[in-house]
């Protein structure tokens, strides 16, 4: 038997198949979505995103970015400067942990970089 391969997490699909499941269509055939349905929609792919993230995988959220996990490593107590006073102080040791990371695409950077946008 083959290993099924874990799917990837897709915001988009999350989105696609959650709107679907939360719209109304009427007689006249417009369709309706509550407010705090699709609020409720978006907080939960965000979370699941997250969770995604936080296991290890790289999770695109379309225009707005990407999300990772990064790894920090563990540093040893030891004596450090004050870089203003001068002064020597203890620096603390730190575990190693992980913790989010955010990437932005070229074209936002490119947006807040352009002055004419300021």
């Amino acid at each position: 038997m083959a290993k099924k391969k874990a799917q990837k997490f897709s915001v988009v699909n999350e989105l696609f198949e959650g709107v679907l499941g939360i719209t109304e269509v009427t007689r006249t055939g417009t369709v309706k979505i509550k407010r705090t349905d699709l609020k409720n929609l978006l907080e939960e792919v965000f979370t699941k995103g997250a969770k995604a993230a936080a296991g290890g995988e790289r999770v695109r959220f379309p225009v707005i970015g990407t999300l990772v996990r990064r790894e920090v490593k563990a540093r040893k107590s030891g004596k450090g400067k004050n870089p203003f006073t001068g002064e020597e102080i203890m620096i603390k040791s730190r575990p190693e942990s992980k913790k989010p990371r955010w990437s932005f695409p070229k074209a936002v950077k490119e947006t807040f970089a352009a002055k004419k946008n300021w």
